[in-house]
């Protein structure tokens, strides 16, 4: 199966997450502002990948109906 534009950007969204939570487990912010802003980073990775997989399933169903 082909990749859809919600595959290609959940992949990219993944990625920036894993990358984010490596940043912060191997100590790399310098303060906890920063260690507060990825973190926040990553909570909103998260819910994107949620809105993403949400909207890719509705829009799945809906072609099925057609």
């Amino acid at each position: 199966m082909a990749k859809t534009v919600f595959d290609v950007l959940k992949e990219r969204i993944v990625t920036e997450k894993v990358n984010a939570t490596e940043f912060l487990t191997s100590g790399g912010q310098k303060d906890i502002d920063q260690y507060k802003e990825v973190n926040g980073m990553i909570r909103g990775l998260e819910s994107s990948i949620q809105y993403i997989e949400d909207l890719s399933r509705n829009y799945m169903e809906d072609d099925d109906d057609d």
